[in-house]
């Protein structure tokens, strides 16, 4: 790995070091296709000056509502070799949740794929500040006061790099917008030096090499997309394989098309994968190493023993890069953690009172980043928010964990998630982890409901998957056989689909809304007359 001060961590200076050094090296795999490493040099820089003749100017934000392909990285990367902002939208995103995004983050231009142009259409009248549409398609959208134009317009015949020095490492190149599950989501602003940052560790951590291919389905919109596999394959000289998107059907198809030997995992993902039919083609692929988040204690085995792969994970967020890493030389008695920081952060487990905890101990987790621009550089236009995620330094995670005596991360649940039944400290995550075992079920999330007796009661939103039934019953006795016995769910509702924000998590506000609203119908365990023995 060829490694860059941090003064030079801008995607300008480092695209420009491998399209001189090597050239001919396939970057990006798309569809049958590879763009090398000069070609990814030639497309940024025509996507900057086009973006430049648009008038977008250093600083400018501009939102980028368009899904996986190689013209999104094109932009996204272009706008920083200028020094703009990209606000990369969530392609979920509609009516007030969209409206928010591009006003909260202040952006004058909105590039749309024709596929939402109705969803722009429905609130470009509250968006006052944007002043130049761009879109990608045939779709036709009129906006009175400002201007549109096509795609086309951002492939410039101009392949001149934008100045280096024009742009810093602590620059803001992206703005990346929270789950907002527990209020407005906030936009966390992040230097043009953290992505590069990741791309660096992980490399380092995972032992990334130019021989490697990373295969990536998740959204770029995402940061594990964008950050820890497309930055991660920049640093590691290495090829990205892109997907528009997670396919069950056709998932390992192209991971043998792609010669992939990594890929990133997310929550359900994972689960489906495991699902998925066993067959003679579990071993023909060249995938090496699959990053799993979360880790359970039994997914390192199981995945090596069906597929021949070994695994890695990691905690981290969109504020910073990873707090921990888990690698395959890490002890088999480890697997289910999130690692250990390596020299990347300092922790802290805290209780609410703010005084530190010892190994083993539950509490929030604080991070102190030791590796300079890692982190993000706040909220956008949300000083009291920025200010409030800093105590003394150390920055409040809002998720709940301990620290083994070795030093290992253990992740419980999210701070505002636990669930407290009758004296005991109930993690939403471990009811949802042991439940989603259950061969019929696709996803489900555990929320609190108030008790007759004080306190919690657990309940459960099941999600199955297409084909399968279960009883309400079933799913008790389910948990009643994997879980403590104050864990077991009193109530079970089973949901088409689980309400979610735009980044993709569950918004349990809503949940919790809609069981005290219907709290008199619920299926109930114990008007059933379920005794769950202990």
């Amino acid at each position: 790995m060829r490694d860059f001060p941090l003064h030079e961590r801008t995607i300008g200076r480092v695209i420009a070091e491998k399209a001189a050094r090597i050239p001919d090296r396939s970057f990006l795999r798309w569809q049958g296709r590879d763009w090398r490493y000069a070609e990814l040099e030639r497309m940024t820089n025509r996507y900057a000056n086009g973006f430049a003749a648009l008038g977008v100017r250093h600083g400018d934000r501009v939102a980028l509502m368009m899904p996986n392909c190689p013209e999104l990285l094109w932009a996204l990367w272009g706008l920083g070799k200028l020094g703009a902002v990209a606000v990369a939208l969530n392609t979920a995103a509609k009516g007030d949740m969209l409206r928010y995004f591009v006003a909260q983050s202040d952006a004058s231009c909105l590039v749309v794929d024709d596929e939402w142009v109705d969803r722009v259409r429905e609130v470009c009248a509250e968006l006052p500040k944007v002043t130049c549409y761009v879109v990608r398609g045939d779709a036709a959208l009129e906006v009175p006061g400002a201007r549109t134009v096509g795609f086309g317009a951002l492939d410039s015949d101009d392949e001149t790099r934008p100045p280096l020095d024009a742009v810093r490492h602590d620059d803001i190149q992206t703005i990346v917008y929270t789950s907002g599950t527990t209020g407005p989501s906030k936009g966390v602003m992040c230097p043009q030096s953290q992505g590069h940052g990741i791309g660096r560790a992980l490399t380092l951590d995972y032992g990334y090499t130019p021989d490697d291919v990373l295969y990536a389905c998740l959204p770029l919109f995402h940061v594990n997309a964008l950050w820890y596999s497309c930055y991660a394959a920049l640093w590691a000289d290495a090829t990205v394989a892109l997907s528009p998107r997670f396919s069950a059907t056709r998932f390992w198809d192209e991971l043998r098309e792609s010669r992939a030997t990594q890929f990133n995992s997310l929550g359900a993902m994972t689960n489906i994968i495991l699902q998925l039919p066993p067959g003679p083609q579990d071993r023909e692929h060249r995938v090496r190493q699959a990053m799993l988040v979360p880790m359970t204690k039994d997914l390192p085995a199981r995945f090596l023993e069906r597929y021949g792969i070994r695994s890695t994970s990691l905690f981290a967020m969109s504020e910073n890069y990873a707090v921990t890493t888990y690698v395959p030389d890490d002890r088999p008695d480890k697997a289910g953690s999130a690692g250990h920081p390596r020299d990347a952060s300092l922790l802290r487990i805290v209780d609410d009172d703010g005084t530190e905890l010892p190994a083993g101990e539950v509490g929030e987790i604080l991070m102190k980043p030791l590796l300079p621009g890692t982190m993000r550089k706040g909220y956008y236009a949300m000083p009291e928010a920025t200010a409030s995620a800093f105590v003394d330094g150390w920055f409040c995670t809002g998720d709940r964990g301990y620290v083994d005596a070795d030093g290992y991360l253990w992740f419980v649940d999210r701070k505002k998630e636990a669930i407290r039944r009758r004296g005991e400290n109930i993690s939403a995550y471990e009811v949802e982890l042991i439940l989603s075992r259950h061969p019929a079920v696709l996803e489900v999330a555990a929320v609190p409901v108030p008790s007759e007796m004080s306190e919690d009661e657990v309940m459960v939103y099941v999600v199955l998957r297409p084909g399968h039934a279960v009883t309400e019953a079933e799913i008790v006795h389910f948990a009643a056989g994997r879980m403590s016995y104050f864990m077991v769910p009193r109530f079970v509702a089973f949901i088409d689909a689980l309400p979610k924000t735009a980044t993709e998590k569950i918004e349990k506000y809503k949940l919790k809304q809609d069981a005290l609203a219907r709290r008199a119908s619920l299926w109930d365990r114990e008007r059933e007359g379920i005794v769950v023995a202990r």
